[in-house]
C-alpha cells in the first residue's frame, strides 16, 4: 500500500525486452535496504523489485502492464515518480493507494492560476463515474483532490511544491497519465453493478 506522496523522482536507465520487459530505474535514494520482492510505486504502478544496485533497482513488466499503463512508452531517460511501500506506523499523508492503475487519463488543458496550475483531464469512460468532486484520485502516483467534475472531464489544482517535486510539472496537453480511482469508489461501483445484476 502507498499514500500517493511522491518522495523521489527516478529515471529509467535501460529497457530490455526479454520474455517480459526489464527496466532498470535510477532511484535517487540508497537502495541497499530494498529487499528483492519489495514493492515500489513507479508513477503510480506498483512494481516488484527483482534486482538492486547502489542507487538503482530493476523491475520486470508484463505485456499486460505495458498495455494498461504508461510503462509501454518509457525509454532511457524517462523521469518517473517514486514512492516506497508504507511501513507500519508511517504517516498517511495522502490517501490509501494500491498502486493498481485503473486506466489512463488524458490532459486536456493546463492553466496557471495564481502560483498554482489548474489541470483539466479526461477520464476513461469506464472510470468517469468513479471521480467525484472533492474526492481523491491518483495521477502518476500523486495523491490529488478533485476540484470539479463535468461529464468525463475533471479538474485538479497543482500547488507549486507538487509541480516542482514531481513529474507533473513537465506535462503538456494530450499527455496520458496513470490513473487510480479512490478505492472506496471502486468498491461502491462494483456493489451497484452487482445489485443491478441481482435485480434482473
Amino acid at each position: 500500500m502507498f499514500t500517493g506522496i511522491v518522495t523521489h523522482i527516478g529515471e529509467v536507465r535501460s529497457v530490455e525486452t526479454r520474455g517480459d520487459t526489464r527496466l532498470v530505474i535510477g532511484a535517487g535514494f540508497e537502495t541497499s535496504d530494498v529487499a528483492l520482492g519489495a514493492s515500489i510505486a513507479c508513477s503510480g504502478a506498483c512494481l516488484t523489485v527483482v534486482e538492486t544496485g547502489d542507487d538503482w533497482f530493476a523491475i520486470d513488466a508484463s505485456a499486460e502492464t505495458l498495455a494498461r499503463t504508461t510503462l509501454g512508452d518509457w525509454s532511457k531517460g524517462t523521469a518517473i515518480n517514486l514512492e516506497r511501500a508504507l511501513k507500519l506506523g508511517d504517516e498517511l499523508g495522502g490517501h490509501v493507494v494500491s498502486g493498481h492503475v485503473d486506466g489512463l487519463a488524458r490532459v486536456v488543458t493546463i492553466e496557471p492560476v495564481g502560483d498554482s496550475h489548474k489541470l483539466v483531464l479526461e477520464a476513461p469512460g469506464d472510470l468517469a463515474g468513479m471521480v467525484a468532486e472533492k474526492g481523491s484520485v491518483t495521477l502518476e502516483g500523486v495523491s490529488l483532490t478533485v476540484n470539479e467534475v463535468i461529464g468525463r472531464n475533471f479538474s485538479i489544482n497543482i500547488i507549486p511544491h507538487t509541480w516542482e517535486t514531481t513529474t507533473l510539472g513537465t506535462l503538456s496537453p494530450g499527455d496520458k497519465l496513470n490513473m487510480e480511482v479512490d478505492m472506496l469508489a471502486r468498491y461502491v461501483s462494483r456493489l451497484m453493478e452487482y445489485r443491478q445484476m441481482e435485480t434482473r
